[in-house]
């Protein structure tokens, strides 16, 4: 009961701070290992918990989405599919000493790109290039990390479409909610088919974190930046402790 009390709490947090500014994995993948689900599984199974949030996310900025040309939707949604299918195959053949091993880096990462999102995003802005093949490439880089690992997915993809020239945020971010519910859809069917969900554990979390991407919103709109800011550093910090310390015993 603790740990499913554990789990659906995680969750329902995950579910607010990707509401306001993602990170959500940051408490959902260290929740599960927790528990005692291996580093594998558990980070295909966080994919799982959270996957709900994209489709209401895109569902959301629809009207945006639908400004945007037929035909580049589908060849980003092409080339994200893509990079979904070949992280997700990527963690399918990993093993967990192997993957525990790239934990801290990944946390690491996932964490600097959420601090220091809007510089990275004000960076890649005044280098703005339009979409082109290197773009593409970039576009395919980010979605292999988010089949691999889902941390920090949004703020890489919010920067990308600043390189790429995109100013408009509410376009961005619906494209972002629809780039993200692509990769982590045919990830997720790949980590199905691998056997690689833990299922229980995985529906407590759904629907703890559909709730609180729904009730938790309000929540989030009143908690100052600030605040968030300080919470996914200090979850984000300490778990790449945590994790690179369990490394070593």
């Amino acid at each position: 009961m603790f740990d499913m009390a554990l789990l659906i709490a995680a969750a329902f947090a995950a579910g607010v701070l990707n509401t306001i500014a993602g990170g959500g994995t940051f408490l959902t993948f260290p929740a599960l290992v927790f528990v005692g689900v291996p580093p594998v599984m558990a980070n295909a199974t966080s994919s799982v918990a959270v996957f709900p949030g994209y489709l209401a996310g895109a569902l959301g900025f629809r009207h945006e989405i639908a400004t945007m040309p037929r035909r580049s939707l589908l060849r980003l949604g092409a080339i994200t599919l893509a990079g979904g299918l070949g992280g997700g195959l990527l963690l399918m053949v990993s093993s967990n000493a192997a993957f525990s091993a790239v934990v801290p880096a990944l946390l690491l990462l996932a964490t600097l790109a959420f601090l220091f999102g809007d510089r990275i995003r004000n960076w890649a802005a005044t280098r703005a290039g339009g979409v082109t093949p290197e773009g593409a490439l970039g576009l395919f880089a980010v979605s292999v990390y988010g089949g691999y690992f889902n941390g920090g997915l949004g703020i890489l993809l919010l920067a990308l479409f600043s390189l790429w020239g995109m100013t408009d945020l509410h376009r961005m971010n619906g494209l972002k909610n629809l780039m993200s519910f692509l990769l982590t859809a045919i990830s997720v069917a790949v980590f199905i088919v691998a056997g690689l969900v833990s299922w229980p554990q995985a529906l407590v979390m759904m629907a703890g974190s559909t709730a609180g991407g729904y009730l938790g919103a309000p929540l989030a709109r009143r908690l100052p930046k600030s605040v968030i800011r300080a919470l996914v550093a200090l979850i984000g910090f300490g778990m790449t402790a945590v994790f690179t310390w369990r490394l070593f015993q």
